[in-house]
């Protein structure tokens, strides 16, 4: 549960989609195209240009454009009910059920991240790329299920135990 804690933790920061997009703009005193390329990234703490290629070569510095406030909480949420999840270590049960939530919590962040890909892309016609990041929810979804398999064989035994008393 402490790698989940750590993994929610770094997706806050990590880029987990990134978007494309290309326009031809038409000089009307040369009869030239100038073709203009922008990439976006997805963070959960929000959508930032990465770069602006002009034909002229003019590259901009990275600039936060908007915030996505339902990612942040989602990505927030995940670690902070792993990281309760390891102070219950008394009362199994009500632990077991706690990763189930977190489990949800980790498929709804899949729900939360490609409502905000379909939404870019309806309204901007931008071209969208998964980055390896957006891995990282699954892998905390998988890790939460072993953990809670081991909780529960842990709680089927102390209660072995008791029945044998």
């Amino acid at each position: 549960m402490l790698l989940v804690v750590a993994l929610g933790i770094a997706l806050v920061w990590l880029p987990v989609a990134e978007f494309v997009s290309t326009t031809v703009i038409n000089d009307q005193t040369d009869d030239q195209a100038v073709e203009t390329i922008r990439t976006w990234q997805l963070k959960a703490s929000g959508v930032s240009v990465t770069h602006w290629v002009q034909d002229t070569g003019v590259y901009n510095e990275p600039a936060p454009v908007q915030g996505i406030w339902g990612l942040l909480l989602a990505t927030l949420i995940m670690p902070v009910l792993a990281l309760v999840d390891i102070f219950l270590y008394k009362k199994r049960i009500l632990q077991a059920r706690l990763n189930i939530f977190t489990v949800m919590f980790c498929l709804g962040w899949y729900g939360v991240l490609f409502i905000y890909i379909w939404q870019a892309k309806l309204a901007q016609g931008v071209e969208w790329y998964i980055m390896p990041w957006a891995s990282i929810p699954l892998v905390c979804m998988i890790l939460t299920l072993m953990a809670t398999r081991a909780i529960l064989k842990d709680e089927a035994l102390v209660r072995a135990a008791d029945r044998i008393r």
